[in-house]
């Protein structure tokens, strides 16, 4: 990119950061808006009611929804997306575009052009799958840039390659089941063009051919996640750009006070499932149940999603409504989760095995890069107890396993702390910028 960086890096911003309730994907802007509010610019968080509290927090200004879905509370009961009951993850994901994504997007679009009519910013940041915020930017020709938290889980020919396996390295028969899955979900995204199409229609707007041209506007496209982890290229992609996970620990998850005496010795097991609901109670069950005949301490943090009383523990287990992932996670040995990138990437900053038992949206490849790094296994959810309690057994005592989830923590750390993001968002407020 081009701009006099100097000089946009010393004027003070006005952003706005639209994002939505769908659990890891909050987190990380409001890590962004607190940087941004620390480098001395103005951030407003424009997202679901319930996000008031940790978004106010930052020192951001909250603006909720009003037309768009604004969820008061992170209760399952409050959660439109449904695609823990669908057949299979596309038709999930599937569920989600036509209720929220697409089926919403005039809804977002109008609550993005009222609130910029009333408070024009530098620059909006959002999410990559509010196609309604990318229309209103569009409309107004307001600069835009979008962070996606986690592996690019759509079809993207100009994004980098990316992924567990390099398409150069798989077998013909892998090739072509790639290129099968790609078809696939280039055929979902598209299923929800017309409704896209009938919100740009009444925002003035040409239709798309496609929909994930609805990104273009954007001036760049910031993924929020280690490029070591992502197994991503090195070098410059047009208008992506690497910027490390964005971690911190959200104001709803309070203090860490540690439940076990301070002498005991036994090895710290995280179970940390999704904070959205993704009828995970059984699975979480089931890991109990493992954790019991080992010899370790098991913190089970339940999030908004499940209640205490659907669980049984054990008296080597401790359920926990919240607890700030970054301080436990210092003290523990291991961690088992669903695959979600925010738990994850906390796991492999602090260089810790991982047990992943992914239930769909971004987990499965997230749980395939960790197995590929050789940090951590990967079971499917439907696992038996006694096949978790293998698993576990190995992540605990497999010396290798550790050792390689040390090297890929350093790395991931590494970009973390090396961030540029702040000087990204920057750059794109300046009225000069354009990629080089």
């Amino acid at each position: 990119m081009t701009c006099d960086h100097i000089t946009c890096g010393k004027t003070p911003r006005n952003f706005l950061i639209a994002t939505w309730e769908g659990g890891g994907s909050v987190g990380p802007k409001l890590t962004v808006a607190r940087k941004l509010i620390d480098a001395g610019h103005k951030v407003r968080v424009m997202s679901d009611e319930c996000n008031r509290l940790e978004s106010e927090a930052t020192g951001a200004r909250f603006v909720p929804w009003t037309n768009a879905p604004s969820r008061p509370d992170r209760r399952r009961e409050s959660d439109p997306i449904l695609d823990w009951a669908q057949a299979n993850p596309l038709e999930g994901f599937a569920q989600a575009l036509h209720d929220i994504f697409a089926g919403r997007a005039l809804d977002y679009a109008l609550d993005v052009i009222d609130e910029l009519r009333r408070e024009p910013a530098d620059l909006v940041i959002s999410s990559e799958l509010l196609f309604g915020v990318m229309a209103a930017c569009e409309t107004l020709d307001q600069p835009l840039a979008l962070m996606p938290c986690n592996s690019l889980m759509f079809p993207l020919p100009d994004a980098p390659p990316a992924g567990p396996v390099k398409f150069d390295d798989m077998t013909p028969d892998q090739q072509a089941e790639a290129a099968a899955m790609f078809a696939a979900a280039s055929a979902m995204f598209d299923s929800g063009l017309p409704l896209l199409n009938a919100a740009r229609a009444q925002l003035a707007l040409a239709p798309l051919d496609c929909l994930m041209d609805q990104l273009k506007p954007a001036r760049r496209i910031l993924i929020g996640i280690s490029r070591h982890f992502d197994f991503a290229p090195e070098g410059d992609h047009g208008r992506f750009a690497y910027v490390g996970p964005q971690l911190d620990d959200l104001a709803w998850a309070g203090q860490w006070y540690s439940p076990w005496p301070a002498d005991d010795a036994r090895p710290l097991a995280l179970v940390g499932f999704s904070t959205t609901f993704q009828n995970h109670a059984g699975v979480m069950q089931r890991v109990i149940d493992a954790l019991s005949t080992l010899p370790v301490r098991a913190l089970v943090t339940l999030g908004p999603a499940i209640e205490p009383e659907e669980l049984a523990p054990y008296p080597n287990t401790v359920l926990m409504r919240s607890a700030p992932h970054n301080a436990v996670l210092k003290e523990a040995n291991l961690v088992i989760t669903h695959g979600g990138h925010g738990t994850l990437a906390r796991s492999m900053t602090h260089g810790l095995p991982v047990l992943v038992i992914p239930h769909g949206r971004d987990q499965d490849g997230n749980a395939a890069r960790i197995v590929a790094h050789g940090a951590g296994l990967m079971l499917p959810p439907s696992a038996a107890t006694h096949e978790i309690h293998d698993a576990l057994e190995r992540v605990l005592y497999d010396r290798s396993i550790h050792k390689r989830a040390q090297r890929l923590g350093a790395e991931v750390e590494r970009e973390m702390r090396e961030s540029r993001v702040v000087e990204e968002l920057e750059a794109l407020c300046c009225p000069e910028f354009a990629l080089s």
